[in-house]
């Protein structure tokens, strides 16, 4: 997060900027006659960033003078003693400043890494977080040993070409072949099948796809720009066939016998009343209503709940990231809707109750 009502301070690689004529120079000591490196551009940027407050500000750094200059952030390190030409510095002088003015790095580069996937981002769409990673690395160790309630055995039973018994397992391909392994059931060939409810920027749905090679994935947003988003990352990273892009409220438009074994979602859940405590690089610049669920943080979830008990097989999972404050909240929720067995909730890095897991009775 950036501090609040900056006076913003640039060297004298700034010429570009004499239209701000409120800034004054930045009076560092550095001979302005000493050639703007690589290095030294990285320098002063970092510590000017720090200055300003920003949470990783070398990071940030890197990763706008790459933006400008066309390169790899790792490239950097190779080119320490390159003195960048006047555009390269003007692009990079303007990545500053917006960064300055509280612009997310990942919306100015347009570009988030999630799951060791490149995704595309824009002010449409929340900017993928590693909190996230914890639901995607659930459901895929879930898929692994996935097994679907036997036909018969309650609600639920799988409608395409039901098997007396489904047991999922991971198929091996020969060893040397190119082909990754496949998430199948042993005893026919229905694709395991997931819904991302709120999909965003599609990093839930295409890190599934790609990680579980087979499976099936429908990725739901009321946004169509959102949705746009997801169905360019889908394609980039060669998955668009295999991953439904739906624009609905959680399931609504969906046929109504469609069913699946996992549901995903990172829903809204910040209460109207934490919107102005949030940090300004959220706050003034990711969608609102990807964020806030209502008055109490939880209106969002206490709909997809018994609409994801009416979508999921019998032994199909619920997987929701959440805030730690609605946490006992939505365990509450669970429990009281009675088709769910509450399992245990995911705590991120900071020890905090993150993802909560339910299996469908």
């Amino acid at each position: 997060m950036l501090k609040h009502n900056l006076r913003i301070y640039y060297p004298a690689w700034t010429p570009g900027l004499n239209q701000l004529e409120s800034l004054t120079p930045n009076p560092s000591p550095m001979s302005s006659a000493e050639p703007w490196t690589v290095g030294r551009l990285l320098k002063w940027t970092t510590d000017y960033l720090k200055e300003q407050g920003a949470d990783s500000p070398r990071l940030d750094a890197e990763v706008l003078l790459a933006r400008a200059l066309g390169c790899q952030r790792i490239e950097l390190y190779t080119r320490f003693d390159e003195a960048p030409g006047d555009e390269a510095r003007a692009a990079f002088r303007a990545l500053v400043r917006r960064r300055a003015d509280g612009a997310p790095v990942a919306y100015l580069v347009g570009r988030r890494e999630f799951y060791s996937l490149s995704f595309r981002v824009t002010p449409d769409v929340l900017i993928p977080r590693p909190e996230t990673e914890l639901l995607v690395v659930a459901a895929i160790d879930l898929a692994k040993t996935y097994s679907p309630r036997p036909l018969g055995e309650g609600p639920g039973v799988r409608a395409e070409g039901a098997v007396a018994s489904g047991q999922w397992s991971v198929i091996s391909k020969p060893q040397g072949s190119n082909q990754k392994s496949e998430i199948r059931n042993q005893k026919s060939e229905i694709p395991l099948s997931f819904a991302d409810v709120g999909t965003g920027s599609g990093c839930i749905a295409v890190s599934l796809a790609k990680h579980l090679p087979g499976c099936r994935v429908t990725a739901i947003d009321t946004s169509p720009a959102a949705l746009a988003v997801a169905e360019e990352n889908a394609r980039h990273h060669e998955l668009a066939e295999r991953i439904e892009f739906v624009e609905s409220d959680l399931f609504a438009a969906l046929p109504p016998d469609r069913q699946f074994d996992f549901v995903a979602s990172n829903p809204p859940y910040v209460a109207e009343g934490e919107w102005a405590g949030l940090p300004r690089d959220v706050r003034d610049f990711e969608p609102r209503g990807a964020l806030v669920a209502g008055p109490r943080g939880t209106e969002v979830i206490e709909r997809l709940i018994p609409q994801a008990a009416e979508r999921l097989r019998g032994g199909g999972h619920l997987l929701m990231e959440i805030g730690p404050a609605i946490h006992d909240t939505v365990c509450s929720l669970l429990d009281a809707d009675g088709r769910f067995e509450v399992g245990p909730t995911i705590k991120d890095l900071a020890r905090l109750p993150r993802v909560v897991q339910a299996k469908k009775r």
